[in-house]
């Protein structure tokens, strides 16, 4: 099994978390970011920081990927791990650094963005 791992520098608003993309999610982004308009500066910039840090890792027989140390320094990786699931890819957290996002996401009054989820329900 071939995964994609893509670094973020924004993951999903916060610093510091590697993407974990399946392959066939990975075809899909590129296919979505393949058709941005060449000439606009922000789509160059996503290209280059997306597509130019990827990197394809293979799992080993014990179901282990070995991420370059690129990322790992990307991301303060170092022994410990959290995978969080974001539907179509993961997120990959140091630890520590979950463990803290995760309180300050549990004990924060911020409601940023909340009006933007409109009659999402459970």
């Amino acid at each position: 099994m071939v995964v994609t791992v893509a670094v973020n520098e924004r993951c999903v608003g916060e610093n510091g978390c590697l993407w974990l993309y399946p392959l066939p999610e990975w075809e899909k982004l590129e296919q979505t970011i393949i058709k941005l308009p060449t000439l606009n500066k922000m789509a160059g910039k996503l290209r280059r920081f997306v597509i130019g840090n990827a990197s394809e890792c293979d799992m080993d027989a014990q179901g282990r990927l070995l991420l370059p140390e690129k990322l790992r320094t990307f991301a303060s990786i170092d022994r410990k791990v959290v995978l969080i699931g974001q539907l179509n890819k993961f997120e990959i957290w140091n630890e520590s650094a979950w463990a803290a996002k995760e309180s300050e996401w549990l004990d924060g009054d911020d409601n940023e963005g909340l009006e933007d989820l409109g009659s999402l329900s459970f």
